[in-house]
Protein backbone atom coordinates (compact mmCIF):
# COMPACT_ATOMS: atom_id res chain seq x y z
CA UNK A 1 0.00 0.00 0.00
CA UNK A 2 1.53 3.84 -1.12
CA UNK A 3 0.81 6.06 1.65
CA UNK A 4 -0.78 9.39 0.78
CA UNK A 5 0.72 12.25 2.36
CA UNK A 6 -1.52 15.17 4.20
CA UNK A 7 -1.09 17.22 1.45
CA UNK A 8 -2.81 15.12 -0.89
CA UNK A 9 -5.53 14.19 1.37
CA UNK A 10 -6.38 17.48 2.44
CA UNK A 11 -8.41 16.96 -0.92
CA UNK A 12 -10.56 14.20 0.35
CA UNK A 13 -11.38 15.47 3.92
CA UNK A 14 -12.93 18.71 2.03
CA UNK A 15 -15.27 16.83 -0.56
CA UNK A 16 -18.92 16.87 -0.36
CA UNK A 17 -21.47 16.61 -2.90
CA UNK A 18 -21.54 20.64 -3.14
CA UNK A 19 -17.78 20.80 -3.55
CA UNK A 20 -16.34 18.02 -5.69
CA UNK A 21 -12.47 17.88 -5.92
CA UNK A 22 -11.96 16.21 -8.98
CA UNK A 23 -9.49 18.87 -11.47
CA UNK A 24 -9.51 18.42 -15.73
CA UNK A 25 -10.11 20.21 -18.70
CA UNK A 26 -11.44 20.16 -22.14
CA UNK A 27 -8.77 19.60 -25.15
CA UNK A 28 -9.57 20.86 -28.42
CA UNK A 29 -8.52 19.38 -31.57
CA UNK A 30 -8.78 19.59 -35.02
CA UNK A 31 -8.86 16.30 -37.30
CA UNK A 32 -6.64 15.64 -39.69
CA UNK A 33 -6.91 16.25 -43.58
CA UNK A 34 -8.59 13.57 -45.46
CA UNK A 35 -9.41 11.44 -42.54
CA UNK A 36 -12.90 9.64 -41.51
CA UNK A 37 -14.24 11.51 -38.69
CA UNK A 38 -15.61 8.38 -37.05
CA UNK A 39 -12.56 5.84 -37.89
CA UNK A 40 -10.33 8.51 -36.58
CA UNK A 41 -11.99 8.84 -33.29
CA UNK A 42 -12.49 5.07 -33.09
CA UNK A 43 -8.40 4.62 -33.66
CA UNK A 44 -7.94 6.69 -30.70
CA UNK A 45 -10.46 5.16 -27.91
CA UNK A 46 -8.83 1.50 -28.96
CA UNK A 47 -5.49 3.24 -28.04
CA UNK A 48 -6.98 4.45 -24.78
CA UNK A 49 -8.86 1.33 -23.95
CA UNK A 50 -5.14 -0.10 -22.66
CA UNK A 51 -5.66 -3.35 -20.08
CA UNK A 52 -1.96 -3.80 -19.57
CA UNK A 53 -0.40 -2.20 -16.66
CA UNK A 54 -1.18 1.48 -16.11
CA UNK A 55 0.69 4.74 -14.49
CA UNK A 56 -0.16 5.22 -10.86
CA UNK A 57 -2.77 6.72 -10.32
CA UNK A 58 -4.82 5.17 -12.91
CA UNK A 59 -5.66 1.79 -11.63
CA UNK A 60 -5.14 2.05 -8.02
CA UNK A 61 -8.53 3.29 -5.62
CA UNK A 62 -8.22 4.44 -2.20
CA UNK A 63 -7.98 2.42 0.76
CA UNK A 64 -9.47 3.36 4.22
CA UNK A 65 -9.20 2.69 7.54
CA UNK A 66 -12.04 2.25 10.18
CA UNK A 67 -11.89 6.06 10.75
CA UNK A 68 -12.76 6.50 6.85
CA UNK A 69 -11.20 9.53 5.03
CA UNK A 70 -9.89 11.05 8.58
CA UNK A 71 -7.66 8.04 9.42
CA UNK A 72 -4.74 7.10 7.63
CA UNK A 73 -5.00 6.88 3.82
CA UNK A 74 -3.50 4.96 1.14
CA UNK A 75 -3.39 3.56 -2.27
CA UNK A 76 -3.87 0.01 -3.51
CA UNK A 77 -4.48 -1.68 -6.94
CA UNK A 78 -7.70 -2.75 -7.80
CA UNK A 79 -8.38 -5.92 -8.52
CA UNK A 80 -11.90 -4.78 -9.66
CA UNK A 81 -10.67 -2.73 -12.72
CA UNK A 82 -12.39 -1.84 -15.87
CA UNK A 83 -10.87 0.23 -18.31
CA UNK A 84 -14.43 0.43 -20.05
CA UNK A 85 -16.06 2.05 -17.08
CA UNK A 86 -13.41 5.00 -17.37
CA UNK A 87 -13.36 6.11 -20.92
CA UNK A 88 -16.40 7.36 -22.46
CA UNK A 89 -17.63 8.39 -25.54
CA UNK A 90 -20.18 11.53 -26.25
CA UNK A 91 -21.76 12.81 -29.00
CA UNK A 92 -23.19 16.14 -29.84
CA UNK A 93 -25.79 17.19 -32.55
CA UNK A 94 -24.22 18.07 -35.36
CA UNK A 95 -23.23 20.84 -35.69
CA UNK A 96 -22.13 21.13 -32.11
CA UNK A 97 -21.03 24.86 -31.13
CA UNK A 98 -18.71 25.26 -28.45
CA UNK A 99 -22.02 26.52 -26.23
CA UNK A 100 -23.28 22.76 -26.32
CA UNK A 101 -19.95 21.49 -25.63
CA UNK A 102 -19.31 23.58 -22.61
CA UNK A 103 -22.66 22.54 -21.41
CA UNK A 104 -21.92 18.99 -21.66
CA UNK A 105 -18.94 19.47 -19.85
CA UNK A 106 -20.50 21.74 -17.34
CA UNK A 107 -22.61 18.80 -16.39
CA UNK A 108 -19.53 15.99 -16.25
CA UNK A 109 -17.74 18.60 -13.97
CA UNK A 110 -20.78 18.23 -11.50
CA UNK A 111 -20.66 14.99 -10.56
CA UNK A 112 -18.42 13.26 -8.14
CA UNK A 113 -16.05 10.27 -8.75
CA UNK A 114 -16.97 6.79 -7.65
CA UNK A 115 -14.48 6.34 -4.35
CA UNK A 116 -14.75 2.63 -4.68
CA UNK A 117 -13.00 2.88 -7.67
CA UNK A 118 -9.97 5.05 -9.42
CA UNK A 119 -10.72 8.44 -9.12
CA UNK A 120 -10.71 9.49 -12.87
CA UNK A 121 -12.97 9.41 -16.13
CA UNK A 122 -12.14 10.27 -20.01
CA UNK A 123 -14.71 11.27 -22.20
CA UNK A 124 -14.40 11.63 -25.97
CA UNK A 125 -16.94 14.54 -27.40
CA UNK A 126 -17.33 14.02 -30.84
CA UNK A 127 -19.67 16.57 -33.48
CA UNK A 128 -18.19 19.48 -33.03
CA UNK A 129 -18.39 22.31 -36.27
CA UNK A 130 -15.18 22.67 -38.37
CA UNK A 131 -14.43 19.36 -38.19
CA UNK A 132 -13.30 19.14 -34.75
CA UNK A 133 -13.51 17.04 -31.78
CA UNK A 134 -12.71 17.41 -27.70
CA UNK A 135 -11.46 15.37 -24.66
CA UNK A 136 -12.83 16.02 -20.96
CA UNK A 137 -10.96 14.53 -18.00
CA UNK A 138 -11.31 14.82 -14.75
CA UNK A 139 -9.10 13.42 -11.96
CA UNK A 140 -9.46 13.66 -8.17
CA UNK A 141 -7.56 16.71 -7.02
CA UNK A 142 -6.26 14.01 -4.48
CA UNK A 143 -4.12 12.35 -7.25
CA UNK A 144 -2.74 14.76 -9.21
CA UNK A 145 -2.28 18.99 -9.59
CA UNK A 146 -2.14 21.35 -12.67
CA UNK A 147 1.27 20.35 -13.56
CA UNK A 148 1.25 16.77 -13.17
CA UNK A 149 -1.56 16.72 -15.82
CA UNK A 150 0.45 18.89 -17.75
CA UNK A 151 3.37 16.51 -17.78
CA UNK A 152 1.27 13.91 -18.62
CA UNK A 153 -0.27 15.66 -21.74
CA UNK A 154 3.14 16.48 -22.81
CA UNK A 155 3.37 12.63 -23.08
CA UNK A 156 0.76 12.29 -24.54
CA UNK A 157 1.14 14.51 -27.70
CA UNK A 158 4.08 15.02 -30.17
CA UNK A 159 5.17 18.33 -31.84
CA UNK A 160 5.31 15.95 -34.97
CA UNK A 161 2.25 15.73 -36.83
CA UNK A 162 3.40 13.13 -38.50
CA UNK A 163 4.03 11.16 -35.65
CA UNK A 164 1.27 8.33 -34.57
CA UNK A 165 1.34 6.90 -31.42
CA UNK A 166 0.90 3.20 -30.04
CA UNK A 167 0.80 3.18 -26.43
CA UNK A 168 -2.26 4.58 -24.19
CA UNK A 169 -0.99 7.55 -22.37
CA UNK A 170 -1.49 6.32 -19.21
CA UNK A 171 -0.15 2.88 -20.02
CA UNK A 172 2.83 2.28 -17.40
CA UNK A 173 5.07 1.92 -20.88
CA UNK A 174 4.41 5.69 -21.68
CA UNK A 175 5.49 6.77 -18.05
CA UNK A 176 8.58 5.20 -18.45
CA UNK A 177 9.22 6.72 -21.91
CA UNK A 178 8.52 10.16 -20.90
CA UNK A 179 10.45 9.84 -17.60
CA UNK A 180 13.43 8.50 -19.62
CA UNK A 181 12.93 11.59 -22.50
CA UNK A 182 13.17 14.30 -20.11
CA UNK A 183 16.21 13.15 -18.09
CA UNK A 184 17.96 12.35 -21.45
CA UNK A 185 21.33 13.89 -21.42
CA UNK A 186 21.99 14.79 -17.88
CA UNK A 187 25.82 14.80 -16.84
CA UNK A 188 26.76 12.01 -14.36
CA UNK A 189 28.62 14.65 -12.75
CA UNK A 190 27.37 16.60 -10.71
CA UNK A 191 27.34 19.76 -11.39
CA UNK A 192 28.27 22.90 -8.64
CA UNK A 193 25.01 24.05 -8.57
CA UNK A 194 23.98 20.20 -7.84
CA UNK A 195 26.70 20.13 -4.87
CA UNK A 196 25.13 23.76 -3.50
CA UNK A 197 21.34 22.05 -3.42
CA UNK A 198 22.81 18.97 -1.59
CA UNK A 199 24.53 21.77 0.75
CA UNK A 200 21.44 23.77 1.22
CA UNK A 201 19.39 19.97 1.88
CA UNK A 202 21.47 19.21 4.55
CA UNK A 203 21.92 22.55 6.16
CA UNK A 204 18.01 22.90 5.94
CA UNK A 205 17.62 20.01 8.53
CA UNK A 206 19.41 22.56 11.06
CA UNK A 207 17.97 25.89 10.56
CA UNK A 208 14.55 25.20 8.79
CA UNK A 209 12.60 25.73 11.73
CA UNK A 210 14.39 29.15 12.07
CA UNK A 211 13.15 30.47 8.23
CA UNK A 212 9.92 28.66 8.91
CA UNK A 213 9.31 30.95 12.28
CA UNK A 214 10.32 34.11 10.73
CA UNK A 215 7.78 33.41 7.90
CA UNK A 216 5.20 32.89 10.40
CA UNK A 217 5.91 36.07 12.13
CA UNK A 218 5.55 38.22 8.98
CA UNK A 219 2.23 36.11 8.07
CA UNK A 220 1.11 36.94 11.33
CA UNK A 221 2.24 40.55 11.42
CA UNK A 222 0.53 41.49 8.19
CA UNK A 223 -2.71 39.42 9.23
CA UNK A 224 -3.14 41.27 12.22
CA UNK A 225 -2.49 44.35 10.89
CA UNK A 226 0.99 45.65 9.99
CA UNK A 227 1.86 45.39 6.54
CA UNK A 228 -0.98 46.83 4.17
CA UNK A 229 0.88 45.97 1.15
CA UNK A 230 1.04 42.21 1.92
CA UNK A 231 -2.24 39.86 1.25
CA UNK A 232 -3.38 37.17 3.63
CA UNK A 233 -5.94 35.14 3.95
CA UNK A 234 -8.96 35.77 5.73
CA UNK A 235 -8.05 39.30 6.29
CA UNK A 236 -10.70 41.98 5.26
CA UNK A 237 -12.24 39.35 2.56
CA UNK A 238 -15.32 40.88 1.36
CA UNK A 239 -18.76 38.57 0.64
CA UNK A 240 -20.03 39.06 -2.60
CA UNK A 241 -22.17 36.43 -5.21
CA UNK A 242 -18.78 34.97 -5.37
CA UNK A 243 -17.98 34.56 -1.92
CA UNK A 244 -21.26 32.39 -0.53
CA UNK A 245 -22.58 29.07 0.05
CA UNK A 246 -22.67 26.53 -3.07
CA UNK A 247 -24.67 24.01 -4.44
CA UNK A 248 -22.89 20.92 -6.36
CA UNK A 249 -23.63 22.39 -9.99
CA UNK A 250 -21.28 23.73 -12.19
CA UNK A 251 -21.30 26.35 -14.83
CA UNK A 252 -17.81 25.90 -17.12
CA UNK A 253 -16.90 28.87 -20.15
CA UNK A 254 -13.35 29.67 -21.66
CA UNK A 255 -12.05 31.50 -24.03
CA UNK A 256 -8.00 32.01 -25.62
CA UNK A 257 -6.55 35.11 -26.12
CA UNK A 258 -2.72 35.59 -27.48
CA UNK A 259 -0.35 35.01 -25.54
CA UNK A 260 2.23 38.44 -26.69
CA UNK A 261 -1.24 40.51 -26.30
CA UNK A 262 -0.86 40.15 -22.44
CA UNK A 263 2.37 40.18 -22.05
CA UNK A 264 2.86 43.66 -23.94
CA UNK A 265 0.49 45.02 -21.58
CA UNK A 266 2.68 43.81 -18.52
CA UNK A 267 5.94 45.17 -20.06
CA UNK A 268 4.58 48.29 -20.75
CA UNK A 269 3.35 49.22 -17.63
CA UNK A 270 6.79 47.55 -16.06
CA UNK A 271 5.07 44.40 -14.75
CA UNK A 272 5.51 40.63 -15.09
CA UNK A 273 2.58 38.13 -17.27
CA UNK A 274 1.64 37.36 -14.30
CA UNK A 275 0.47 40.73 -12.97
CA UNK A 276 -1.21 40.93 -16.25
CA UNK A 277 -3.03 38.54 -16.26
CA UNK A 278 -4.32 39.22 -12.48
CA UNK A 279 -5.08 43.05 -13.41
CA UNK A 280 -7.37 41.83 -16.69
CA UNK A 281 -8.82 39.14 -14.13
CA UNK A 282 -9.83 41.91 -11.79
CA UNK A 283 -10.98 44.41 -13.95
CA UNK A 284 -13.31 42.11 -15.27
CA UNK A 285 -14.47 40.83 -11.63
CA UNK A 286 -14.65 44.86 -11.00
CA UNK A 287 -17.73 44.61 -13.79
CA UNK A 288 -19.54 41.35 -13.04
CA UNK A 289 -19.96 42.69 -9.22
CA UNK A 290 -20.89 46.23 -10.57
CA UNK A 291 -23.08 44.85 -12.82
CA UNK A 292 -25.06 42.88 -10.11
CA UNK A 293 -24.63 45.64 -8.04
CA UNK A 294 -22.52 43.73 -5.33
CA UNK A 295 -18.72 45.99 -5.58
CA UNK A 296 -17.71 45.93 -2.06
CA UNK A 297 -15.22 48.47 -0.84
CA UNK A 298 -12.87 46.47 0.76
CA UNK A 299 -10.77 44.56 -2.61
CA UNK A 300 -11.34 41.35 -3.72
CA UNK A 301 -8.45 38.68 -3.44
CA UNK A 302 -7.61 35.62 -4.86
CA UNK A 303 -5.54 32.41 -4.28
CA UNK A 304 -3.03 31.86 -6.44
CA UNK A 305 -1.12 28.82 -6.58
CA UNK A 306 2.74 28.43 -7.43
CA UNK A 307 4.35 25.18 -8.40
CA UNK A 308 6.81 23.95 -5.73
CA UNK A 309 7.49 20.69 -8.30
CA UNK A 310 11.09 20.30 -9.16
CA UNK A 311 12.40 19.95 -12.71
CA UNK A 312 11.90 16.24 -13.73
CA UNK A 313 9.09 15.28 -11.17
CA UNK A 314 6.27 13.57 -12.75
CA UNK A 315 5.62 11.19 -9.32
CA UNK A 316 4.18 14.19 -6.90
CA UNK A 317 0.41 14.22 -6.81
CA UNK A 318 0.83 17.93 -5.48
CA UNK A 319 3.82 19.96 -5.18
CA UNK A 320 2.43 23.59 -4.46
CA UNK A 321 2.20 26.47 -2.20
CA UNK A 322 -0.08 29.67 -2.43
CA UNK A 323 0.15 33.60 -2.82
CA UNK A 324 -2.12 35.86 -1.58
CA UNK A 325 -2.89 38.78 -4.32
CA UNK A 326 -4.92 41.87 -3.59
CA UNK A 327 -6.96 42.62 -6.73
CA UNK A 328 -8.07 45.88 -5.86
CA UNK A 329 -11.21 45.55 -7.68
CA UNK A 330 -12.52 49.04 -5.21
CA UNK A 331 -9.77 50.73 -7.64
CA UNK A 332 -11.32 52.28 -10.59
CA UNK A 333 -8.56 53.49 -12.54
CA UNK A 334 -6.92 50.49 -14.41
CA UNK A 335 -3.52 52.02 -14.23
CA UNK A 336 -3.36 52.72 -10.23
CA UNK A 337 -4.90 48.76 -10.08
CA UNK A 338 -2.39 47.59 -11.57
CA UNK A 339 0.39 49.08 -9.21
CA UNK A 340 -1.47 47.45 -6.22
CA UNK A 341 -1.85 44.00 -7.54
CA UNK A 342 1.77 44.26 -8.48
CA UNK A 343 2.84 45.63 -5.20
CA UNK A 344 0.70 42.73 -3.44
CA UNK A 345 3.04 40.16 -5.63
CA UNK A 346 5.78 41.71 -5.31
CA UNK A 347 5.13 41.44 -1.28
CA UNK A 348 4.68 37.56 -1.40
CA UNK A 349 7.36 36.65 -3.32
CA UNK A 350 9.88 38.95 -1.11
CA UNK A 351 8.34 36.50 1.67
CA UNK A 352 9.37 33.12 0.16
CA UNK A 353 12.64 34.47 -0.54
CA UNK A 354 15.59 32.68 1.10
CA UNK A 355 13.07 29.64 1.83
CA UNK A 356 13.71 26.69 0.62
CA UNK A 357 11.58 24.41 -0.93
CA UNK A 358 10.98 21.88 1.96
CA UNK A 359 10.58 25.02 4.46
CA UNK A 360 7.92 26.73 1.75
CA UNK A 361 5.99 23.12 2.10
CA UNK A 362 5.99 23.20 6.29
CA UNK A 363 4.85 26.99 5.97
CA UNK A 364 2.15 25.91 3.52
CA UNK A 365 1.04 23.26 5.62
CA UNK A 366 0.72 25.44 8.88
CA UNK A 367 -0.88 28.29 7.21
CA UNK A 368 -3.84 26.39 5.48
CA UNK A 369 -4.85 24.41 8.47
CA UNK A 370 -7.31 26.93 9.42
CA UNK A 371 -9.13 26.81 5.61
CA UNK A 372 -8.95 23.28 6.55
CA UNK A 373 -10.62 23.57 9.88
CA UNK A 374 -13.50 25.99 8.07
CA UNK A 375 -14.23 23.62 5.22
CA UNK A 376 -15.06 20.82 8.16
CA UNK A 377 -16.92 23.27 10.73
CA UNK A 378 -18.96 24.18 7.58
CA UNK A 379 -17.81 27.87 8.01
CA UNK A 380 -15.86 28.77 4.86
CA UNK A 381 -18.82 30.32 3.06
CA UNK A 382 -19.06 32.70 6.00
CA UNK A 383 -15.44 33.07 6.79
CA UNK A 384 -13.99 33.07 3.29
CA UNK A 385 -10.16 32.91 3.23
CA UNK A 386 -9.82 34.17 -0.47
CA UNK A 387 -12.41 35.87 -2.63
CA UNK A 388 -11.44 33.66 -5.40
CA UNK A 389 -8.90 31.28 -7.45
CA UNK A 390 -6.94 32.60 -10.39
CA UNK A 391 -4.13 29.82 -11.11
CA UNK A 392 -1.56 30.03 -13.94
CA UNK A 393 -0.47 26.83 -15.54
CA UNK A 394 3.01 26.72 -17.87
CA UNK A 395 1.79 24.52 -21.12
CA UNK A 396 3.25 23.96 -24.58
CA UNK A 397 5.21 26.57 -26.19
CA UNK A 398 4.87 25.63 -29.48
CA UNK A 399 1.96 23.24 -32.09
CA UNK A 400 1.46 19.64 -30.59
CA UNK A 401 -0.90 16.75 -32.33
CA UNK A 402 -2.14 13.55 -30.89
CA UNK A 403 -1.54 11.58 -33.78
CA UNK A 404 -2.04 13.75 -36.61
CA UNK A 405 -4.98 15.85 -34.53
CA UNK A 406 -3.85 19.36 -34.06
CA UNK A 407 -4.43 20.63 -30.73
CA UNK A 408 -6.51 23.67 -30.69
CA UNK A 409 -7.17 24.50 -27.05
CA UNK A 410 -6.64 23.50 -23.21
CA UNK A 411 -9.12 24.65 -21.15
CA UNK A 412 -8.93 23.82 -17.75
CA UNK A 413 -11.69 23.26 -15.32
CA UNK A 414 -11.11 23.36 -12.00
CA UNK A 415 -12.42 23.60 -8.51
CA UNK A 416 -14.95 26.10 -6.86
CA UNK A 417 -15.07 26.04 -3.26
CA UNK A 418 -17.42 26.85 -0.11
CA UNK A 419 -17.04 30.29 -0.08
CA UNK A 420 -15.45 31.01 -3.02
CA UNK A 421 -17.34 30.07 -6.15
CA UNK A 422 -15.58 30.99 -9.06
CA UNK A 423 -12.19 29.53 -10.06
CA UNK A 424 -10.55 31.28 -13.41
CA UNK A 425 -7.15 28.90 -14.83
CA UNK A 426 -5.41 29.58 -17.68
CA UNK A 427 -2.74 27.01 -19.51
CA UNK A 428 0.19 28.78 -22.16
CA UNK A 429 -0.40 27.03 -25.57
CA UNK A 430 1.44 28.11 -28.49
CA UNK A 431 1.38 31.33 -28.48
CA UNK A 432 -2.15 31.66 -26.83
CA UNK A 433 -3.43 31.84 -22.45
CA UNK A 434 -6.42 29.61 -22.73
CA UNK A 435 -8.69 30.40 -19.66
CA UNK A 436 -11.31 27.96 -18.42
CA UNK A 437 -13.99 29.48 -15.73
CA UNK A 438 -15.48 27.10 -13.48
CA UNK A 439 -18.40 28.55 -11.11
CA UNK A 440 -21.21 27.37 -9.11
CA UNK A 441 -24.12 27.79 -11.86
CA UNK A 442 -26.77 28.56 -8.66
CA UNK A 443 -24.01 31.07 -6.93
CA UNK A 444 -22.69 33.17 -9.56
CA UNK A 445 -25.10 34.48 -11.98
CA UNK A 446 -24.09 34.63 -16.08
CA UNK A 447 -20.72 33.22 -15.40
CA UNK A 448 -20.35 33.48 -19.55
CA UNK A 449 -20.46 37.50 -19.74
CA UNK A 450 -16.92 37.67 -17.84
CA UNK A 451 -15.54 36.40 -21.10
CA UNK A 452 -16.60 39.67 -22.51
CA UNK A 453 -15.82 41.55 -19.75
CA UNK A 454 -12.26 39.98 -19.63
CA UNK A 455 -11.99 41.24 -23.31
CA UNK A 456 -12.88 44.57 -22.01
CA UNK A 457 -10.25 44.70 -19.27
CA UNK A 458 -7.72 43.53 -21.23
CA UNK A 459 -8.58 46.63 -24.38
CA UNK A 460 -8.69 49.11 -20.90
CA UNK A 461 -5.27 48.12 -19.91
CA UNK A 462 -3.49 48.67 -23.20
CA UNK A 463 -5.29 51.84 -23.44
CA UNK A 464 -3.43 53.13 -19.87
CA UNK A 465 -0.59 51.19 -21.33
CA UNK A 466 -0.26 53.01 -24.92
CA UNK A 467 -0.17 49.90 -26.87
CA UNK A 468 -3.33 49.42 -28.49
CA UNK A 469 -3.44 50.63 -31.79
CA UNK A 470 -6.51 48.55 -33.34
CA UNK A 471 -9.27 46.38 -32.00
CA UNK A 472 -7.87 43.18 -31.37
CA UNK A 473 -9.75 40.04 -32.29
CA UNK A 474 -9.77 36.71 -29.93
CA UNK A 475 -10.72 33.14 -30.63
CA UNK A 476 -14.14 32.70 -29.93
CA UNK A 477 -15.25 29.48 -27.43
CA UNK A 478 -17.38 30.78 -24.44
Amino acid sequence: MRKMPLTDAFFLTTESRRQPMHVGGVNLFTLPDDVDETEFLQSLSDLISYDGELRRPFKQRLKMTPLGQYGPIGWIDDEQFDIDYHIRHSALPKPGTYRDMFQLVSRLHSTLLDRSRPLWEFHMIEGLQNRQFATYTKTHHCAIDGMGAMQMMNSMYSNDPNHRSTISPFSKEAYDTYKKSIRRGRKITPSSQEIKVVSEIIKEQFDSTVNVSGALKRYLGAWIGGSDKMSVPWKKVPHTNINTSISGSRRFVAQSWPLERIKAVGKALDGTLNDAVLAMCSGALRSHLLAHKDLPKEPLTAMTPVSLRAEGDIDSANAVSFMTANLATNIKDPAKRFRAIQTSMNQAKQHFAGMTKREIEIFTMVTQVPLLLTNLLKLASRFPAYSTVISNVPGPKEAMYWNGAKLDGIYPASIPFEGMAMNITLVSNNGNLDFGITACRRSVPQVQRLIDYMEDSLVELEDVAGIRTKTKSRKTKK
